[in-house]
């Protein structure tokens, strides 16, 4: 099953953002980064998919998952193991 590259909306400075970005990375799990400080077509896409101006929010075959730190990321990454992640 081909599935989509999970894009990583982010803001600069923010440590939540770069502490998805680590937990990404670790895992080897690729992704887009659209930095929405400095891309108004992209904070204007983050906030139509989420309903939030917070960051980071990631959206990854048609999942969304808003404004989250490690805690909330772990469990939703654990989910999708040994499907989409593989694949990427």
């Amino acid at each position: 099953m081909k599935t989509t590259r999970p894009i990583l909306y982010t803001k600069i400075g923010c440590p939540w953002c770069a502490e998805a970005r680590e937990v990404l990375d670790r895992r080897g799990i690729g992704y887009t980064e659209r930095v929405v400080t400095t891309d108004a077509a992209a904070f204007a896409e983050m906030h139509r998919l989420s309903g939030q101006t917070k960051a980071p929010v990631l959206a990854w075959s048609g999942e969304i998952l808003a404004d989250f730190g490690a805690a909330e990321l772990e469990p939703f990454l654990a989910a999708r193991a040994g499907s989409d992640q593989r694949q990427l």
